[in-house]
């Protein structure tokens, strides 16, 4: 939408072309309905959240960032609040606000759009892009004659912003890698990212809905320490999530495409280094030493976590605080600092926030966002090879490469 509006504004003929029912749909179920449209961090910061690939994008944030990103909604009547960690977010809270601005946009520039069609094709001669191949889906202003029929339309430019392969309901099934594929690019191979990572054992399900706060995690990869984060991660019946694990949750996902081992380590008192630790445990088992430990370590842990730490400690509920060995207390402490857990896998796309993995950037210019193999033919989005951390680094990559690819293209 940013892509085809910017080309519009520059002075081009726009068709936009949508296989779904109404554009946007992905977009309205962003930030979990809230839509973090962006973020105040400087673009060292931005380009570094998307490591290894940042530099690509240096040009294009160049051209358009957060403030004109902000500036542009505002000028569309939306209103922005930032919010903890720099994020972005319409005043109103609501996605869809986002999305009626930039159909709003779309119409003021006068973009044609046409929906339930699926592009099947990009149509190439020479090296160049010429037009596409599309096929009409089934909708009700329709007749039934054209149910299925392949068309052809023809242009002097394309822009391919298909998105990737999360949230497939709301259309990204993929469709863009295939039609860059076909057109000579390479793939880097696609792979969920900001994705609940499954743990093996029973101990996930058992604390399923607990959530943790402010503990600190790290990963390990073949037993060495590949990266860490501090906030908060949740249980689920399936997985780990929470913004801590989606956020460390690509280097896993690789790391396990690999078939390296991968575990977590919670440190659930990052506050206290191990000194600290035992003197405070010494004081609960001198306090309440006439307790059960299930029911001292109420002062220290959530309910539902309890007996997986005893079980995992091997030590005994009903057993008496003053009755609690050094060695026992050891245990504890460091089961309290290194509570493990094995990554055995991760929740399919369709659980993804956002995709690793697509058009290779060595193969665009990051300038205009035209391919360097194909004359004509431009890449904005997700469809890219480029991903961030939550706290929307992503959406500002889409919205600023769509800038860029629109005014290119026109030209």
């Amino acid at each position: 939408m940013m892509a085809a509006g910017q080309a519009a504004q520059s002075g081009a003929e726009v068709l936009l072309v949508e296989k779904m029912s109404r554009v946007g749909r992905k977009l309205s179920i962003s930030g979990k309905g809230r839509c973090n449209i962006t973020n105040t961090a400087p673009i060292t910061e931005f380009i570094e959240a998307f490591s290894p690939n940042g530099l690509f994008l240096r040009q294009a944030f160049a051209q358009f960032f957060s403030a004109d990103l902000i500036d542009f909604f505002r000028d569309l009547g939306v209103d922005t609040v930032c919010e903890r960690g720099g994020r972005v977010f319409p005043a109103s809270g609501n996605a869809l606000e986002i999305v009626n601005a930039l159909i709003k946009f779309l119409k003021k520039t006068g973009v044609k759009i046409f929906l339930n069609s699926a592009v099947r094709e990009i149509i190439t001669k020479n090296q160049s892009a010429i037009g596409l191949r599309m096929v009409k889906a089934n909708s009700a202003n329709m007749k039934k004659t054209d149910f299925g029929k392949v068309t052809e339309y023809f242009s002097e430019a394309i822009i391919l912003a298909s998105g990737g392969l999360s949230y497939p309901r709301t259309g990204s099934t993929g469709d863009g890698y295939k039609m860059a594929h076909a057109a000579g690019h390479h793939i880097i191979a696609a792979r969920p990212a900001l994705v609940p990572l499954i743990t093996a054992g029973n101990a996930t399900a058992r604390l399923a809905g607990l959530t943790l706060r402010n503990v600190q995690i790290k990963i390990l990869i073949d037993g060495k320490k590949e990266c860490d984060a501090f906030g908060e991660m949740t249980f689920t019946d399936f997985s780990i999530s929470g913004p801590i694990i989606l956020t460390v949750s690509r280097r896993c996902v690789d790391a396990l495409n690999l078939k390296k081992q991968v575990h977590i380590s919670i440190d659930l008192k990052p506050a206290l280094d191990d000194n600290k630790l035992d003197k405070r445990l010494l004081r609960e088992f001198e306090q309440f030493g006439r307790l059960p430990m299930n029911k001292i370590l109420k002062n220290m842990l959530p309910q539902q976590l309890i007996p997986v730490c005893l079980e995992q400690t091997n030590i005994l509920p009903s057993k008496l605080g003053f009755a609690i060995t050094a060695e026992e207390r050891k245990k504890l402490r460091s089961w309290l600092k290194d509570f493990r857990l094995e990554i055995t896998g991760y929740r399919p796309f369709a659980e993804a926030i956002i995709t690793a993995g697509g058009v290779s950037t060595r193969e665009i210019n990051p300038r205009t966002m035209e391919s360097r193999l194909i004359k004509n033919l431009y890449f904005a989005g997700e469809i890219l090879d480029i991903d961030a951390n939550t706290g929307g680094y992503n959406l500002q990559a889409a919205f600023s490469t769509g800038w860029v690819a629109g005014r290119s293209a026109a030209k």
